[in-house]
């Protein structure tokens, strides 16, 4: 059941009443017992429990992916030279030999 608010037009007592939606409004002050308005309130908050309602949380059996598995910026290739050497990876790049 909400909880309705109430005001006294005459004495401006505020206090709050447990009302099923089909009843009907409160008319009469229990302080003076003059006649009273239901204020408009900005009600309870919607909260989410659990997971899934922010951008943030993951999907299920989402796996993240490794920097060596991010594909290239020039050919969005995974397996290219430079996507490997951009990762730190060794392969793509050439050693010479000391000599």
């Amino acid at each position: 059941m909400p909880t309705y608010e109430y005001e006294c037009k005459n004495c401006s007592h505020t206090f709050e009443v447990f009302q099923g939606m089909k009843d009907p409004p409160l008319d009469v002050c229990p302080e003076c017992g003059q006649e009273v308005r239901r204020l408009i309130n900005g009600g309870g908050g919607v909260i989410f429990k659990g997971s899934g309602f922010y951008a943030t949380d993951k999907k299920a059996g989402a796996a993240k992916k490794s920097a060596s598995e991010s594909p290239c910026a020039c050919c969005k290739d995974t397996s290219c030279a430079k996507s490997e050497a951009a990762s730190g990876g060794n392969a793509g790049v050439e050693k010479r030999a000391a000599g």
